[in-house]
């Protein structure tokens, strides 16, 4: 099939790295995937976009290009262009109206990128702009579109229930995202399709030093880095040998440093800064960690997590995690033996949880093991693009405009 994945800046920057397994399988299967980043900006960090730039689209979200192709679009479909406008007008707040009215000109670009390439079906990852996008398209040039809401974009409610209603198929990544997605829009309309990863081969595995724990998370709030840092400090003060590897960055660097100065860990905590996709793969799968830590929270604005793919990769790499029971995450775990989850914002708990790791060994292992049989049961890339193959194939057809 002749696809278009619309993504919010993959392969550029530094975000979405998650999405480019699903392209690849997709692509390897002999499907032809465009991506068109919806404002494509900063750089290639991730060693394993660059091969999806030849089917990549640049374009920035204002361009010459973009505004004319949005007249000839406007000048051959005067009517769904104006159907498409009055839709967005229905956005619940200034912000919102805003955001999608700087994308609307794009979303007509995307009309002539589909008429042009002769595309079968649109898939928009996020349920904000690159949905917006995806939602205008289809009304204006007839094609089946669809798209995958992840977690805090379902929250914003940018014209979700517009979207849930003209789209072919709705895919919520865990069972929470598609009941938020119901409580929202009063449609019981999403298919629960788990982001999926790549699996390496099942060789034995190489266990890591079991005093090396890695977190690979944007530094944001949602993450809850400051209680895995008191839960560091808690194990210095037993005795307990940890060093902790943090890969990510974000706007909490600053005060995360902080933190590690004001609770005299430096010696224990190493900020790795952004770390590639594939060499944090490559690194996992190599046996660096002995144990992978998400202290997730939910923030006081209510946020919390989807199931963040960073722990599906560290179980497929038989890497044993400790997680906090937050959003999607014990869904993730369900059925994984020993499964090491613990209360959101409870360092004591996490150091407890890491102490056992470090002491008893055969329980590491057989967590590793577990976690690894959970992702291969539910969460491999194969088994999400053989669903997604199927709903591409069955809504590649146009729609009537």
């Amino acid at each position: 099939m002749r696809l278009i994945y619309v993504t919010s800046t993959l392969p550029y920057g530094k975000k979405e790295a998650f999405v480019i397994p699903e392209v690849r399988e997709l692509l390897q299967r002999g499907h032809e995937v465009l991506v068109v980043p919806a404002h494509p900006r900063g750089e290639i960090l991730h060693g394993d976009a660059k091969p999806l730039l030849p089917g990549t689209v640049y374009e920035p979200l204002v361009s010459g290009r973009v505004f004319r192709a949005a007249a000839r679009m406007a000048l051959a479909h005067p009517r769904g262009v104006a159907s498409a406008l009055g839709l967005l007008l229905r956005s619940r707040s200034p912000g919102v109206l805003l955001r999608n009215l700087a994308a609307f000109p794009k979303a007509l670009w995307l009309s002539d990128l589909i008429r042009r390439r002769d595309a079968e079906h649109v898939h928009a990852h996020w349920a904000t702009v690159p949905a917006t996008m995806a939602l205008v398209a289809g009304k204006v040039s007839g094609v089946h579109w669809s798209f995958t809401a992840h977690r805090f974009d379902i929250a914003e409610d940018n014209l979700l229930g517009e979207k849930v209603r003209g789209a072919s198929f709705v895919r919520a990544i865990s069972r929470r995202g598609a009941r938020e997605i119901q409580e929202i829009t009063g449609f019981c309309a999403a298919q629960v399709i788990h982001m999926g990863v790549e699996l390496p081969p099942r060789p034995a595995r190489r266990p890591g030093p079991p005093d090396r724990a890695l977190v690979a998370a944007n530094l944001l709030e949602v993450k809850g880095h400051v209680h895995l840092l008191r839960a560091l400090r808690i194990l210095r003060d037993r005795g307990v040998g940890v060093w902790l590897d943090v890969a990510g960055d974000g706007p909490l660097l600053g005060e995360l440093a902080g933190e590690v100065r004001r609770l005299r860990l430096e010696d224990r905590v190493a900020f790795l800064g952004l770390v590639s996709h594939g060499r944090l793969l490559e690194r996992m799968r190599g046996g660096a960690w002995g144990m992978f830590v998400l202290p997730s929270i939910v923030t006081p604005g209510g946020e919390q997590e989807g199931i963040p793919v960073s722990l599906v990769e560290a179980m497929g790499c038989g890497v044993p995690v400790i997680a906090t029971a937050t959003g999607g995450i014990p869904e993730l775990l369900e059925g994984v033996d020993g499964a090491l989850l613990v209360p959101p914002e409870d360092p004591e708990a996490l150091a407890d949880a890491m102490e056992r790791l470090l002491r008893e060994p055969g329980r590491a292992e057989r967590l590793a093991a577990a976690g690894r049989r959970r992702v291969e049961e539910c969460f491999s890339v194969r088994s999400t693009v053989d669903t997604l193959e199927k709903l591409f194939g069955e809504h590649g057809r146009r729609a009537s405009r």
